[in-house]
């Protein structure tokens, strides 16, 4: 697969090295660099890409900051950076890898094919067919619960609650372990302590969205996400 590539940082001679290095990456290709994170979140809003090489320390928006403002479901980043004081906050974002300059050519590959990896799984399609399930432990009882019926997850301390039109299924887990386990092709987090079925909701207004007559918030983080995935006309 090839993968389209956005370089930012604030510094032209880190973006000129690493455009070399990508070019000397199969099937990668550099669509764009951006001096700072301001410019590199605008040229996405129109351009969307696979993967961002992102500096984190740059004049006003830093690259932690850009990566929060993307969303969930914003391109996969690789944080290069000089400084190792960021890696545990990256990492809770999800990113890919995290580089600390100089950056040495088998370790631009490495972290490249990281994203491979990653992007490839991410674009395997997964379609719910009638009868599809997930076993919950509810209380002292495992459960079968079909995928279809799940409207959305919703966080509550050390348990989240799976709601359905009937009723709800409270189970010990982490928001972020019931996230792994339903497909990203129908469900999206919108909320540090909401995940809903994109296909259940009703109206979304206000920065609030409605399912089953159950309001739900949006937050800012995850709302360019949830644009992109819904069809307006």
């Amino acid at each position: 697969m090839v993968i389209n590539c956005l370089i930012v940082d604030d510094n032209k001679i880190a973006r000129t090295t690493m455009k070399q290095l990508a070019a000397f990456v199969q099937d990668m290709v550099v669509v764009e660099e951006c001096a700072s994170a301001a410019e590199a979140f605008q040229f996405l809003q129109q351009n969307p890409v696979d993967l961002v090489l992102l500096d984190i320390e740059m004049p006003g928006m830093s690259g932690i900051e850009l990566t929060k403002n993307l969303g969930h479901n914003g391109p996969l980043i690789i944080f290069i950076t000089s400084k190792k004081d960021y890696a545990v906050e990256a990492f809770e974002l999800n990113v890919a890898d995290y580089i600390v300059k100089p950056i040495t050519p088998a370790r631009f590959t490495q972290a490249v094919e990281k994203a491979k990896e990653i992007l490839a799984s991410n674009s395997e399609e997964y379609n719910i067919n009638e009868g599809e399930f997930i076993f919950i432990r509810d209380s002292n009882i495992i459960r079968r619960l079909k995928i279809d019926d799940i409207l959305f997850a919703e966080a509550m301390g050390d348990y989240v609650k799976l709601h359905t039109p009937q009723r709800f299924y409270t189970i010990h887990s982490t928001l972020k372990a019931v996230e792994a386990r339903l497909p990203a092709s129908i469900f999206l987090r919108v909320h540090r302590s909401y995940i809903v079925a994109i296909n259940k909701i009703d109206t979304i207004q206000d920065g609030s969205i409605i399912i089953n007559g159950k309001t739900l918030p949006v937050a800012d983080t995850y709302r360019f996400s949830l644009n992109k995935r819904i069809n307006v006309i």
